[in-house]
């Protein structure tokens, strides 16, 4: 495990990340989800795919990548590219997972997989809309310290810039990204995803012009489960 500092703009970003298999010509690299690190990515992988260099990224502000400040999906992206850029690692193949995914997308790899993308925007139920006015109205009398009993449980214990980012990237439509896709697409989903929905991999599917829709067995950290069947995927048609 090492960290290499990326500059970003005016500010500099501590990377932490892991490389396996280092002697191998082509690489893949692996983004975690929202509130998750590269440890669960290297769990599913880790001991798959030897014929590539696997690449490991805690994005800033999850793992050992610390962030304070509100970011985009686009500064990930811009972040992420630089940081690869400075190890002179190609963009092979990018494994992406939920909030992954869509960093993934904007860095348009020769060959995209995406495990749960989100990036099309599930129209949130009721009982959440509710909170949501609920909190809204506790915040105009000043009642801000009820916060934590109206966050999700993905943004609890967040400190506020990435508080900031959590409630920006959730309301991103990313659909016209999944349109601009040059190079080959894998999605893998799993059939009882609650998060990411089924449905969306099949519009995602619909907006990249080659790609192939894998439905699996599980909920939205199927990979977990389904990691042999991925990596054998991967292995037949990115190389």
């Amino acid at each position: 495990m090492a960290s290499r500092l990326c500059r970003f703009g005016e500010r500099e970003f501590e990377i932490s990340y892991e490389i396996l298999n280092p002697n191998k010509k082509k690489y893949i690299i692996f983004l975690h989800g929202w509130g998750s690190n590269k440890e669960i990515m290297k769990q599913a992988f880790g001991k798959e795919l030897v014929d590539f260099t696997h690449i490991y990224i805690d994005m800033p502000g999850f793992g050992r990548s610390p962030n304070d400040k509100f970011l985009s999906t686009y500064d990930y992206a811009k972040i992420i590219q630089t940081f690869l850029d400075s190890l002179n690692i190609s963009l092979d193949i990018v494994v992406g997972h939920s909030f992954g995914g869509k960093v993934a997308t904007l860095l348009n790899p020769k060959c995209l997989v995406l495990l749960s993308s989100a990036g099309v925007l599930v129209p949130k139920p009721l009982s959440i809309k509710l909170k949501i006015a609920i909190f809204k109205i506790f915040k105009v009398f000043g009642v801000s310290k009820l916060r934590s009993l109206f966050v999700s449980d993905d943004a609890k214990n967040m400190n506020p810039g990435m508080y900031e980012t959590f409630k920006y990237v959730v309301n991103e439509d990313f659909e016209d990204n999944f349109s601009k896709v040059t190079g080959k697409a894998l999605l893998f989903w799993g059939k009882a995803d609650t998060a990411t929905p089924l449905w969306t991999a099949k519009k995602i599917d619909s907006l990249i012009r080659d790609s192939q829709l894998f439905e699996l067995e599980g909920d939205h950290f199927f990979f977990l489960k389904q990691n042999k069947f991925i990596a054998t995927t991967i292995e037949k048609n990115c190389k």
